[in-house]
């Protein structure tokens, strides 16, 4: 699990309200008075060139922004072990799948990717463990077992993700988009959604990932069209 934190990274969603004093990036992403925070959520480092996953409905007004109001800022830490953040633009997204694509500037960093599993051979019962962000707490781990497996969630675009992962696990607001890892710090899925308890916000300990099979099948068309596969014919 110690491998795996610093490959899981805190996303924060930012809308300029008010024109910025300088004209740099770096001065649209301070969380001043210039900015509000819209959203936060969780992904993990993809790959040493900067890319990171995550789910669509983190970063969906980013993906529909038509205003030029919208940034997104991602907090990472490198192979040295460093912290550091930068802008990341969205290069691809999926919501048929609630996956999405960022990319980052690496230049003067090194990235540690996760090490990704299979979902393939999951048994109900097994150990698995949610990394990410709830609420803000950075690097939060929570413990459970794969509660089931094929279960039908609903998918951003109105139509039904199918062969999604149930565990206990404990995945809260801002855990969106991070890591479902088994006992060896492997990745076999993407903490989705929650159901919660009526009235409360309250995690109810019914929880899904969406399997990383499906992710791994998904995430290189974004990386190289932008859209899923399906969507080019």
């Amino acid at each position: 699990m110690e491998d795996t934190s610093p490959s899981v990274v805190f996303i924060k969603d930012l809308e300029i309200v008010k024109s910025p004093t300088s004209s740099s990036n770096e001065s649209m992403l301070n969380e001043n008075e210039n900015t509000k925070v819209e959203g936060t959520g969780s992904g993990f480092i993809w790959d040493k060139f900067g890319h990171i996953v995550t789910n669509y409905h983190v970063v969906a007004k980013l993906a529909t922004d038509t205003s030029g109001l919208q940034r997104c800022k991602v907090y990472l830490v490198d192979a040295k072990g460093n912290s550091f953040s930068r802008e990341a633009k969205i290069i691809g997204y999926d919501p048929a799948y609630d996956l999405a694509v960022l990319k980052v500037d690496i230049e003067g960093n090194e990235l540690k990717p996760v090490v990704l599993g299979t979902s393939r051979d999951i048994r109900v019962g097994q150990s698995c463990f949610a990394i990410g962000n709830p609420y803000g707490y950075e690097n939060t781990l929570t413990t459970g077992v794969v509660s089931g497996l094929g279960r039908e969630i609903p998918s951003p675009n109105g139509k039904a993700i199918r062969g999604a992962i149930q565990t206990d696990a404990a995945i809260n607001s801002g855990n969106s988009g991070g890591p479902l890892i088994n006992s060896y710090g492997h990745v076999i899925g993407v903490n989705t959604a929650t159901f919660t308890r009526k009235g409360t916000g309250v995690s109810s300990g019914v929880n899904f990932a969406i399997p990383i099979d499906t992710v791994v099948r998904t995430v290189p068309y974004l990386i190289v069209y932008g859209t899923p596969y399906s969507n080019r014919y």
